[in-house]
């Protein structure tokens, strides 16, 4: 059952230059010193000369931003330390000791007696205020209170309401209030206006004409009915259009609104609300005004399967006005794509990959000029050896930043060894993982990792140039040597550790797709294997004990190939290959699994 509880009447003090006195040394008492000044108090410390001052609040005290007063509080503090204009009576009063701290009670009992503000932690019966668990964006604050039931739960129930809001809502509630500013300011020019004209009518010689609205009396209803008219109608623009509108609204719009409301004062009838509301934001009433930008999503398709997708590129697919991808998207995901939807796939051949790239950049550029919202697919994930920080850098440069979102998608570097049955990190086997490309900037090998028997190496980009990789992995490159006397070659003490030629290793091509493959061998026998299975990209190479873990080695067979118990086909030569997927049957219902379950229980 609920009791009956009082509820706090909220308000929102403005507190610049107001002086609060701030008890303790804590670090409470640094956070609510850090409040004070987030709203422009003065606040003013009073702890003893010998008390251990937490780490911020010295921070604080030695930039000045806050007053040290080194003494024993004194109920006198509470009248002399405020502000000179209300003859030194504080503001408000912070106790950051606790209700057990017998001061506590006394501080707040002398301040109830003299109506000064008080905050004692964790007491809500000796408060007679208390502060909110505040999201604050720009202009806008939103507070939560449980009245003193719990902090935390407060705190948590801010963040989820926090989170639910569009974002740029707090520019908006700045554009907006300008609306609001210019339309009170012109409105009080018209009020004068008409007041002076409708005094000087009466101050005209009667010898003079005088005007149809001579005798006319001049009303305040009158002189108000445009301002009404036209804050009711930014009323129902903040009524009733959707927050995600709002957070999006311009300059472009308010003056927009606001010239919609010319002829106002002339008895036009202006557009409405609805007429407003039923045009995209961004789209000026005077076609010549121009455009409103769109924006460009840059998102990861996953390895392969489109139930890897996320949420938010599923969405992004099924709403673009554009959609550039790379050559690598799967078949799967564009198959989701809607017909009436354009795409571009990128022109990326070997010699063209550049070129290619520019093309995107380009072409996603002139879309968002164009207000068109155009989705960047990708494979994997935008930032993985996806060049998605290229292209957002890009996008800066020409001035686009702000209409840049990044959306995640699944790497094949960590979901492939698990399609493949590799767990990339097993306790007493490996503990760490390593990604890495297998071919660098303008097809330059990169340096290679060093050997770590706990580390799972994945290999991005690398089949193509097996061979070499596997060279620099397994031994000490040119530059690791140097000259002896005599001229004769001299190996210097390791610098890196190599691989053994038997450690384990997998290829895995086209991963979740219904062709994946996996090879499973040593990096002695890889590029053999490689050369004689053929290529099947894209794929990856995965290095490590992890990858013998769930598929054992087993004893060398027979030449020719055989069937495994794991369902993979061994060559004779040292490798198994390992076709198919599984499928990702999540979801999937068989009504008679679901009707034995039921007779069953």
């Amino acid at each position: 059952m609920v009791s009956n509880t009082h509820v706090s009447m909220l308000t929102a003090v403005h507190a610049q230059a107001h002086v609060h006195l701030v008890v303790g040394s804590n670090p409470l008492a640094a956070a609510r010193c850090a409040q004070s000044i987030a709203a422009g108090a003065q606040p003013v410390l009073v702890a003893p000369e010998t008390a251990e001052l937490h780490y911020a609040l010295q921070k604080r005290i030695d930039d000045g931003e806050v007053r040290w007063v080194k003494k024993i509080f004194e109920d006198s503090d509470l009248f002399s330390l405020g502000r000179p204009e209300v003859d030194g009576v504080v503001d408000a009063a912070f106790v950051t000791s606790g209700p057990r701290d017998p001061k506590s009670t006394h501080i707040s009992t002398v301040c109830k007696r003299h109506r000064i503000p008080v905050n004692v932690v964790d007491a809500p019966q000796l408060c007679t205020f208390s502060l909110l668990s505040t999201h604050t964006d720009g202009s806008l604050q939103i507070g939560v209170t449980t009245n003193g039931r719990g902090c935390k739960l407060a705190s948590r129930i801010r963040r989820e309401i926090a989170s639910s809001l569009p974002q740029n809502l707090g520019a908006a509630v700045s554009r907006l209030g300008e609306v609001r500013r210019r339309i009170q300011e012109e409105d009080h020019r018209l009020h004068d206006t008409l007041a002076d004209n409708s005094a000087s009518t009466g101050e005209l010689d009667d010898s003079v004409d005088q005007s149809a609205q001579f005798n006319k009396l001049i009303t305040e209803a009158d002189l108000d009915a445009a301002k009404n008219r036209r804050m009711r109608w930014l009323s129902q623009v903040c009524e009733y259009w959707p927050l995600k509108r709002l957070a999006a609204i311009t300059d472009a719009d308010v003056d927009t609104i606001l010239k919609s409301y010319e002829q106002a004062t002339t008895g036009v009838a202006p557009s409405s609300a609805a007429e407003i509301l039923g045009r995209p934001l961004g789209t000026p009433s005077d076609p010549a005004a121009g455009a409103r930008l769109g924006r460009v999503i840059l998102a990861g398709s996953g390895p392969g399967h489109p139930d890897l997708l996320t949420q938010a590129t599923h969405k992004a697919i099924r709403t673009a006005d554009l959609i550039l991808a790379d050559k690598l998207v799967p078949s799967g995901v564009l198959d989701l794509i809607p017909r009436r939807t354009p795409v571009q796939i990128a022109r990326k051949f070997p010699g063209n990959a550049d070129a290619a790239q520019e093309e995107l950049h380009e072409l996603a550029a002139a879309g968002v000029r164009e207000g068109k919202t155009v989705l960047r697919l990708k494979q994997g994930d935008p930032y993985i050896y996806g060049r998605g920080g290229e292209e957002v850098e890009y996008f800066r440069q020409q001035g686009l930043g702000d209409r840049v979102m990044v959306l995640p998608g699944v790497t094949s570097a960590l979901s492939a060894p698990l399609f493949a049955e590799i767990p990339a990190t097993q306790r007493d086997v490996a503990d760490q993982v390593l990604i890495c490309t297998g071919t660098g900037k303008k097809g330059k090998p990169p340096n290679p990792p060093e050997y770590v028997a706990s580390r799972t190496v994945v290999f991005l980009m690398a089949l193509h140039r097996i061979q070499g990789l596997v060279e620099e992995l397994t031994t000490h490159l040119a530059a690791e040597k140097d000259g002896c006397d005599g001229g004769e070659a001299k190996m210097l003490p390791p610098r890196r550790p190599l691989w053994p030629l038997s450690t384990p290793c997998a290829v895995i091509e086209r991963a979740s797709c219904p062709d994946q493959r996996v090879i499973r061998t040593t990096l002695g026998k890889v590029a053999e294997a490689i050369e004689h299975e053929g290529s099947r990209p894209p794929g990856l190479l995965v290095v490590g004990r992890a990858c013998e873990f769930l598929h054992k080695p087993t004893a060398p067979a027979g030449e020719g190939v055989t069937g495994m118990a794991d369902g993979s086909l061994s060559s004779g030569h040292g490798w198994t290959v390992q076709e198919g997927f599984r499928g990702l049957e999540v979801g999937d219902v068989v009504v008679g699994d679901v009707l034995g379950q039921i007779a069953g229980a």
